[in-house]
């Protein structure tokens, strides 16, 4: 947890904000999950399995939800830019904080089998 709290604080105020508001969403929404950091960012567990990851750039947030997320998903996406299971929330834009409680949510189920 203190390699997730260094993390957040070696951004600017406003994106550690954003960062921490995201962190907030997961744990709210995953009240067991694991919280670690992998590939250099916040890295998120549930059963086991992983859940979601984010990680804060220049110019966006990346947030990783498995390829699955962002299929379910795809169309709220759709004006992002994205990779294979990964997306770009610009920091120039507001942050869709609801999007990303409802990513959260399915993967939640996807990882309780549901």
């Amino acid at each position: 947890m203190q390699q997730v709290n260094d993390y957040i604080a070696s951004f600017p105020l406003e994106v550690q904000a954003i960062l921490k508001q995201i962190r907030k969403i997961i744990v709210d929404n995953a009240p067991d999950v694991i919280e670690h950091f992998s590939y250099g960012m916040p890295a998120y567990k549930l059963n086991g399995k992983p859940l979601v990851y984010f990680a804060a750039f220049k110019n966006h947030i990346g947030f990783y939800a498995t390829p699955t997320g962002h299929e379910k998903f795809k169309v709220k996406l759709a004006n992002y830019k994205q990779g294979k299971g990964s997306v770009q929330f610009p920091l120039a834009e507001p942050m869709p904080f609801e999007l990303i409680k409802e990513i959260v949510i399915f993967r939640v189920g996807e990882n309780e089998g549901k």
